[in-house]
């Protein structure tokens, strides 16, 4: 069987590395805010492109503290609306709606899956405060009309960038693009703990201020509490880990890159939609996800043939009981989007007989 992804296999190459990284934390015996989150923190700044990187304990947490932020320093506040996607993983909105604010879904490009900016606009109202694209499957948003419409109407634009650590856009890395960016390192990420973890990157130094505090009980001096905050810690093992992880995360992506590009070039069967490539590589292939409207049918041959796959994702957010409120709602490209994809295995360390293989098996699709 040729798994959906080899989290173990990827860990393993880095194995006495990783090692001796947590031996080290080990033995210094701190291990919350220390020394490890603190030069990892400056590495992944320094790596996106960014002023301040403050590592937090998840994705979640990483989009919420942004928006806390921007309220306790005035920015915005109960009510406000933000623009988010409505095809993302669901944790995009439940980060709004979680910071008391409302979320006001847009319709994807159903060429790139991402957030289109031809919507933006017409959602747009006295009420919003800030525009959140998200980098759908390790594929850049559109980012220049995007940032266009925010000076325009005076808008914040907080990336959601867990899916897509390292990628570029226009020369400059996600995570530098808008005013902030909230990173997941969950262990299946490009760049991925082993365990839960996440950051958020800016160059505002009052929002990264704001952040620091927020994600410590609201403190920047121990027992004196500034604001009503969270326990929400990147810890010194997960920094440990990442900073090993991160000196390797180009070449992983080039790897993916690698398998993506087969996959485009060879998969030829007319029966399913594959992901428009761009020619510039700014993709990190997070995922490898094609559409059919046969998808379980499709589903059950490729794992009858000894190949994994997973859906990301089956049920739309505006579908989701959490939000019953939307039910009415209608979004036909999210919709078919979330009834048609499938994913592809793909990562760093799939070897080229296993990449033939799938390419055999889903060309072999009748």
């Amino acid at each position: 069987m040729i798994s959906f992804l080899d989290v173990k296999g990827i860990n393993a190459q880095y194995r006495t590395e990783i090692l001796e990284a947590m031996t080290r934390v080990f033995d210094q015996g701190t291990y919350i805010l220390g020394k490890e989150v603190e030069l990892f923190e400056q590495e992944f700044a320094a790596y996106c492109g960014s002023r301040h990187a403050i590592g937090v304990a998840n994705g979640l947490d990483a989009l919420i503290l942004i928006l806390q932020a921007y309220k306790e320093l005035g920015v915005m506040a109960d009510g406000d609306e933000v623009i988010v996607p409505a095809n993302t993983y669901i944790a995009s909105i439940l980060a709004i709606s979680k910071a008391g604010m409302v979320p006001i879904l847009v319709e994807p490009d159903i060429k790139t899956y991402n957030i289109d900016p031809l919507y933006i606009e017409q959602k747009i109202t006295q009420r919003t405060k800030a525009i959140l694209p998200v980098h759908l499957y390790g594929r850049p948003a559109d980012m220049d009309p995007v940032l266009a419409l925010a000076r325009k109407y005076n808008l914040k634009v907080i990336e959601d960038a867990a899916q897509a650590h390292g990628a570029f856009y226009k020369g400059k890395r996600v995570g530098s693009l808008g005013d902030a960016a909230g990173f997941s390192f969950y262990p299946g990420k490009n760049l991925g703990a082993v365990g839960d973890g996440g950051a958020v990157t800016t160059s505002d130094d009052a929002l990264a201020d704001a952040i620091k505090a927020l994600r410590n009980y609201g403190s920047h001096k121990k027992y004196y509490n500034l604001y009503k905050g969270y326990n929400s810690r990147l810890d010194e093992l997960q920094a440990a880990l990442l900073r090993v992880k991160l000196r390797h995360l180009d070449d992983e992506n080039q790897r993916r890159n690698a398998v993506a590009s087969r996959y485009s070039q060879e998969i030829v069967t007319a029966h399913i939609v594959k992901p428009e490539m761009r020619v510039d590589g700014s993709q990190v292939w997070h995922l490898y996800v094609v559409r059919t409207s046969e998808r379980e049918r499709f589903q059950k041959y490729l794992l009858d043939n000894g190949v994994q796959t997973v859906i990301h994702y089956p049920v739309a957010p505006h579908h989701q009981p959490a939000y019953k409120e939307w039910h009415a709602m209608k979004f036909p490209v999210s919709e078919m989007i979330h009834r048609e994809v499938l994913s592809l295995p793909i990562s760093p360390v799939m070897t080229g007989d296993q990449v033939s293989e799938v390419i055999k098996v889903v060309n072999a699709y009748a």
